[in-house]
């Protein structure tokens, strides 16, 4: 849960700073936030999600 309240706010955050400084437009984030709607339902969503678990543990596993 933790990290998904944390990827969320994380693509939040980049959707923001593309909105104010890059000239993301309304009209793009609502296709980016209708397209992850829709992708969410379909049968790829198990392996997206396998995928973004698989990247974080190897990301949380790299020490400085």
């Amino acid at each position: 849960m933790v990290l998904s309240i944390s990827g969320v706010l994380l693509l939040g955050v980049i959707a923001y700073v593309l909105f104010r400084k890059d000239g993301l437009r309304i009209p793009h984030a609502l296709v980016c936030a209708l397209f992850g709607f829709y992708l969410a339902g379909s049968s790829i969503a198990p392996h997206i999600t396998a995928s973004s678990n698989s990247i974080a543990n190897l990301l949380s596993g790299i020490t400085f």
